[in-house]
């Protein structure tokens, strides 16, 4: 049974941090600059935000890259070997600037430090990281970096349980149009291969009230769009009594926003009333990501997901029957211990029958601390690869007809940034999900627009702005 979590006001958060805060500004001189490396999942990059906000009220500026900065702090993702490599990797380059430049800060922090294997090799091959910290130690960065400071010797800090909620922590949010939300933290699933149980801790919920005050208040402030973010949206409140169809039901009622997203939704905790209070909504958006990790009902017991394939297919029936243009998006793991070319041909199968518009793949990757990395039975990585290669062609090929379909329809779009595409063009997605450009001579950054489709790319849209939404318009 969850335990319900204590709760931290933001009184509480500056009286732990103002001195230090003030102290940081006293012993820094000119202009300095921080650059924020950010790993992983919208989870790190809503916490990046939350550092970058505290590391301003220090009195740092922004750099670009390393090479301009006095301060650098990765914050960390341990769900993919990939990951953590390039985390390495770059820890290479800052020693060499670190050589030229001494008095460069580096910090290190996220779920890698979760884990004690992963500090131990810090604290022993990379002397010159002067902070290190974990996922619950983060609305202590400015006492940890005070601390360091003073000390003028490395600091490891990581905290190996995180039973508060510390609310009210400053945001710098990367785009003025779309703000992420933190409704859930922490996962009592325990996948097989999923090393975030332990390092983001058991599930405690933020209590409803805090949550909609805070997308109201993004809303007040010009915001457009919240994405809704948990390990597993689906079990929200479980401890408080609530569940995650009340509180996105009251967003939709009570905050003025006008696009509501969430991820991600656990499969096993799906509920038609959530499908139903989305179909019910003028604001939240006709999207489900919803993570089938494996087609074979075999290789979802070993990965210990919780239902099976039946019901998987059941969930996104009655989504499709209820908002009939939702779009259904997943993840799906190749490669796990014991996969057989059967089961392979089952989410093979799987992919066909459910015509997913976007999904998301990945090679199974071997996490210490995980059952399945004690799994006798690891298949090869050459068999992975190409069972990833058969699985993207199939996956693209499903999506590109779609994509083609689109041509001539008009679809709403949150014109989000400038385009990494062309500086003529705005970027932004549709309901459904699909990134859309757009000319920028045509709306502005925040805009809701109508758009008529005229050119389909492989994975993304282009259109022509009809007309443009105003405020609680939205269908």
């Amino acid at each position: 049974m969850n335990q319900v979590s204590e709760f931290v006001n933001m009184g509480d958060f500056y009286e732990r941090n103002e001195v230090a805060i003030a102290k940081i500004r006293g012993q820094l001189f000119g202009a300095p600059l921080a650059h924020i490396e950010t790993y992983g999942c919208q989870m790190n990059e809503h916490d990046s935000e939350k550092l970058r906000a505290m590391l301003t009220d220090m009195g740092y500026g922004t750099a670009e890259g390393f090479e301009d900065a006095d301060f650098i702090l990765f914050n960390t993702c341990c769900v993919r070997e990939n990951a953590e490599l390039r985390v390495f990797g770059n820890l290479g380059r800052v020693k060499h600037l670190k050589k030229s430049r001494p008095d460069i800060m580096v910090a290190i922090c996220g779920c890698m430090m979760q884990q004690p294997h992963i500090v131990e090799e810090l604290k022993k091959n990379y002397p010159y990281v002067d902070l290190i910290f974990g996922t619950h130690n983060l609305h202590d960065f400015p006492v940890l970096l005070e601390r360091t400071m003073s000390e003028q010797k490395q600091v490891v800090e990581v905290l190996k349980d995180g039973s508060e909620i510390v609310e009210g922590l400053p945001a710098i949010r990367e785009r003025s149009a779309k703000g992420y939300v933190n409704i859930n933290y922490g996962c009592n699933n325990f996948c097989t291969y999923c090393i975030v149980p332990y390092t983001r801790g058991r599930e405690r919920s933020r209590t409803p009230d805090s949550v909609v005050a805070e997308v109201a208040a993004l809303a007040a402030g010009g915001t457009k769009e919240v994405m809704l973010l948990g390990q597993n949206v689906n079990s929200y409140g479980k401890e408080l009594g609530v569940s995650f169809a009340d509180l996105i039901e009251r967003i939709d009622k009570e905050t003025g926003i006008q696009r509501i997203r969430f991820m991600t939704s656990h499969p096993k905790d799906i509920s038609e009333r959530l499908i139903d209070v989305m179909a019910a909504s003028k604001h939240i958006c006709r999207q489900l990501h919803l993570p089938v990790q494996s087609g074979s009902d075999r290789v979802l017991r070993l990965m210990n997901r919780g239902y099976s394939i039946a019901k998987y297919k059941a969930a996104v029936e009655y989504a499709r029957k209820v908002i009939p243009d939702i779009a259904i998006s997943t993840d799906i793991i190749v490669g796990f211990p014991g996969e057989t070319q059967q089961d392979f041909e089952d989410t093979l199968a799987l992919v066909r029958e459910i015509d997913y518009d976007s999904a998301y793949t990945y090679i199974y990757s071997r996490r210490t601390g995980t059952p399945a990395a004690e799994f006798s039975n690891q298949v090869p990585e050459d068999v992975k690869s190409e069972r990833l290669r058969q699985l993207v062609d199939e996956i693209n090929a499903g999506v590109k007809l779609k994509m083609q379909k689109m041509l001539g329809s008009v679809q709403e779009v949150l014109v989000e940034a400038v385009s990494k595409r062309s500086e003529s063009l705005f970027m932004g997605r549709t309901s459904g999900g699909i990134t859309c450009t757009v000319p920028v001579n045509e709306c502005s950054i925040g805009d809701i627009v109508k758009i008529k489709i005229t050119k389909a790319r492989h994975f993304s849209l282009h259109g022509e702005v009809i007309d443009k939404i105003i405020e609680g318009d939205m269908v």
